[in-house]
């Protein structure tokens, strides 16, 4: 079992969404990005739409519950360091459907994953995978109550890292941390942003439903709706500009800016410029309201413009390749009425939607992006003119990367203050400071921080 497999996709697997499920998996497993490489995946095959479905469904499944996978797969495997990572993601895979996908018989489940382990390897593969199956039904999967600790036992539950639940249940308590781990492997909400500068939230919903969606409105702000039924990027509606993909939580920060017409804005880390054709709703380009983006990366800072031609807002947008750290090459102070950090962050708010992250990043990851935030505060910081407003944000749930830095900040710039970050929905997500905290429990949207400072 420990011979390499290095083969290219063969022409039977491309129209086997078990086979490429596996392929994906073995790619992001070496640090891909799941969504890059599950959307490469499915151009490259002749799937039909639900078996795409299904395809999406495993990889995403799997990559959630890696843990719990690999504990209930450790007591069939004798000799688990031989394993190939292949053959080790099919029998994921193959438990996966066993576990949560109710429609699929066990029996279809195993003849699939033994025809791909017969295929792609050889006799001796397709012997191993049906035994540890059939092992499998007849002994029944380990229980999580056989483990004792009840950190490491909710760690396995829910697939989480075990330094994820600790640093969890320090800065929030248990009961916190439990119900944020119980909810945090739920398919996430398809949530759009209405764009009020061309249509209504009322009149996009008869659209979205007349076009057979199912619309309901946020109960975190008005400007967001939840859509199922269908991808709603493909739809006309967003074509023509009159939503654009966005999470509920994200659309808190913009808010929180007070922005007037008139006002010069600086989004200094924007890409893909959901914040920022956000904001260019609230500016009117007679007034010389203007809003400057800016993005370390050239082809970021394209996807801004295209984002604000499709939104119709462009005019109020200028988007430059900058590193929000370089301000001081470019701007001179007191240059901006309002500034919106959307600070890089190491994205635990997101992990339904991008599931490998728990995987990846580490608390020591989360300290050093403590400097580069905290760096890029610091820069911005002159930048502002007095009673302007800077909002820093971030889609994390860790207090190294939020109310920490914030903190920091504050205690090194005396001429800023905080003030307390208010959603026009009233919600009740304030911590004693005035700061805002949306856990992934709270209304099923990401997991989000902002704060909002006054500079005297």
């Amino acid at each position: 079992m420990t011979k390499k497999n290095n083969q290219k996709i063969a022409n039977w697997e491309l129209t086997n969404p078990r086979a490429l499920s596996v392929r994906v998996l073995e790619k992001v497993q070496n640090g891909a990005y799941s969504n890059l490489q599950l959307d490469s995946m499915i151009k490259q095959a002749d799937l039909s739409e639900k078996n795409v479905h299904l395809m999406t469904t495993m990889v995403y499944g799997v990559i959630q519950h890696r843990l719990t996978l690999e504990y209930w797969l450790i007591p069939f495997i004798k000799q688990p360091q031989k394993l190939e990572s292949w053959v080790r993601e099919l029998l994921y895979i193959s438990i996966f459907q066993m576990q949560y996908l109710d429609k699929i018989p066990d029996h279809a489940i195993f003849d699939e994953a033994i025809n791909i382990a017969k295929r792609r390897g050889h006799d001796g593969t397709r012997k191993f995978v049906t035994g540890v199956l059939h092992a499998i039904q007849r002994q029944g999967l380990p229980d999580f109550e056989d483990i004792k600790d009840e950190t490491k036992r909710l760690s396995i539950k829910t697939s989480l890292p075990l330094w994820l639940i600790e640093t969890l249940n320090g800065q929030l308590g248990w009961p916190k941390t439990v119900s944020i781990a119980s909810t945090i492997n739920a398919a996430p909400s398809q949530s759009v942003r209405v764009n009020r500068e061309l249509i209504s939230p009322t009149d996009l919903i008869k659209l979205l439903e007349n076009d057979g969606y199912q619309v309901t409105p946020s109960e975190v702000t008005p400007d967001a709706l939840l859509v199922s039924g269908g991808h709603v990027a493909g739809s006309q509606a967003f074509h023509d500009g009159l939503l654009t993909l966005q999470d509920e939580s994200a659309m808190l920060m913009v808010p929180s800016l007070d922005v007037h017409p008139g006002d010069k804005v600086l989004d200094a880390a924007a890409a893909p410029g959901g914040k920022t054709t956000q904001i260019a709703t609230y500016l009117e380009k007679t007034q010389g309201g203007h809003v400057v983006a800016l993005d370390i990366h050239d082809h970021k800072a394209k996807l801004i413009k295209e984002n604000a031609t499709r939104l119709q807002v462009a005019d109020r947008i200028e988007t430059q390749v900058l590193d929000a750290r370089k301000v001081d090459e470019k701007f001179k102070d007191e240059t901006f009425d309002r500034i919106l950090v959307d600070a890089p962050c190491s994205g635990f708010g997101l992990l339904r939607r991008k599931p490998e992250i728990r995987y990846e990043k580490s608390l020591k990851d989360s300290y050093q992006l403590q400097k580069i935030q905290l760096s890029i505060l610091d820069a911005v910081a002159n930048k502002l003119k007095k009673g302007g407003r800077l909002v820093y944000g971030t889609c994390t749930i860790l207090s190294t990367e939020n109310e920490d830095v914030i903190n920091e900040f504050l205690a090194a710039h005396n001429d800023f203050k905080l003030v307390p970050t208010k959603t026009v929905n009233n919600l009740d997500v304030l911590d004693t400071q005035g700061m805002l905290h949306v856990y992934p429990d709270d209304f099923g949207s990401d997991g989000f921080f902002i704060a909002t400072l006054v500079k005297q």
